[in-house]
């Protein structure tokens, strides 16, 4: 799936396209700055325990199951670029209130109502993409958004870190509301969009219930074996890592306590490793399979979760930035293959509603593995915990790796752009 340099500079060249990127890249780094903040306030300064630290998580994932696939025929639907200008204003605002809330059973409602807002944003930000760039660019369109979301992790966490050394974690939250009401202002730029929907299936989907288009969604995922069975091992590898995925705080309040930036760190780390992950892949496209990537992804997720766990008090930091280098590595390998499959499967007009399901599947995961998980650190301690789980993940990479070709009968694309199975 080799990108040609003709593709790639008719991509850059796609001003509609480099806009809308823009704006979520700004987005996406002001996300890393608030969620740093927000765990440093909770599990730091307010020193909540493990299974308040889950209720975050929780919150989060709520409004994404209750309207996920609503949320995704609304994008379908509606204009897309007017439905992400409305949803970053609302972000701005709902992201000043959290500085004004006292404790956590304040902190959770707002922060379930900001998410509720996300719901729309994200299968909005997918379709829109999907709707204004060519097929044989979808890939590269997928690897820069990989590159926006792990690249994010390392200015975001980095600066956020220095930031947390000299300022509060209110400042922090701060940024994240400038740099969201940034990304409104890059949006509002966007002017005579010209999207690759084919007009008359465009007015035949205006004229459908919401309803109908709701089950059409549904439908067409259960059956297309490709995508459910994508869609199941991105769901299983999802309830094993969300386990812990909140709990890094109270790993990290083990392994140093006063280290408040250590995390930050850490999370750098992991976003340097995927974004050279998704450097790489990028030039071996064509060499590399996603069964490959899919499974050694959960697999190299895994090894670096068990070898966290396995931490001590006072370890060298070297341990942690290679540990969170190889944990990014697996996550930018899966990341990038499992969107793009989504939306290589995925017919443009349904490309909402898919995403907005799969929004409200993975949600569906944040409500029980993270309570999970904080009943598991409460009673057993995070690093036994980080261990168990970092080896299941671990495990369905394997699978993966064994039976993936199986699975989701992967398709490759020659040198003359066709199609050809290879599993």
């Amino acid at each position: 799936m080799e990108v040609s340099p003709e593709q790639r500079k008719s991509l850059l060249h796609n001003k509609v396209y480099v806009r809308v990127y823009s704006a979520f890249a700004t987005a996406s780094f002001g996300d890393w700055f608030d969620s740093l903040a927000i765990q440093v306030l909770v599990g730091y300064r307010w020193q909540v325990s493990p299974l308040m630290l889950a209720m975050i998580p929780v919150a989060i994932a709520l409004p994404s199951i209750l309207l996920g696939s609503v949320a995704g025929v609304a994008a379908d639907r509606l204009n897309k670029l007017k439905l992400m200008r409305v949803c970053d204003l609302l972000t701005v605002v709902l992201t000043l209130v959290l500085l004004l809330a006292p404790n956590m059973f304040w902190l959770l409602p707002l922060l379930s109502l900001r998410s509720a807002i996300s719901t729309v944003n994200v299968p909005a930000q997918q379709s829109l993409t999907r709707s204004i760039v060519r097929e044989d660019q979808l890939l590269q369109a997928s690897s820069l958004n990989g590159l926006v979301n792990q690249g994010s992790k390392i200015a975001g966490p980095l600066l956020g870190g220095l930031a947390l050394t000299f300022l509060t974690p209110q400042w922090c939250i701060v940024l994240n509301a400038i740099l969201r009401a940034c990304s409104y202002l890059l949006l509002l730029s966007v002017r005579n969009m010209d999207t690759k929907a084919e007009p008359a299936q465009k007015a035949a989907e205006e004229l459908l219930p919401l309803r109908t288009m709701w089950k059409e969604g549904w439908g067409f995922l259960l059956s297309s074996r490709i995508l459910l069975n994508v869609m199941l091992y991105g769901l299983a590898g999802a309830l094993a890592i969300q386990v812990i995925d909140f709990q890094f705080t109270s790993l990290f309040r083990v392994y140093s306590p006063t280290g408040e930036a250590v995390l930050g760190w850490m999370v750098a780390a992991s976003g340097v490793g995927a974004v050279l992950t998704i450097l790489l892949l990028g030039k071996l496209s064509s060499a590399i399979s996603y069964t490959w990537r899919l499974g050694m992804g959960y697999m190299l997720i895994g090894v670096s979760v068990a070898g966290l766990g396995l931490l001590q008090p006072g370890a060298p930091v070297f341990w942690v930035l290679l540990l969170g280098f190889i944990l990014g590595a697996g996550n930018g390998a899966f990341a990038v293959a499992f969107n793009y499959m989504l939306q290589k499967e995925t017919p443009p007009h349904m490309t909402g509603r898919i995403f907005g399901i799969q929004n409200t599947v993975l949600s569906a995961v944040l409500i029980i593995a993270p309570l999970l998980g904080g009943l598991l650190v409460q009673f057993a301690g995070p690093g036994r915990i980080f261990q168990i789980f970092g080896l299941i993940q671990a495990a369905l990479g394997l699978a993966g790796l064994l039976f993936g070709r199986v699975l989701w009968r992967e398709k490759r694309e020659t040198g003359a752009g066709r199609m050809e199975q290879v599993g």
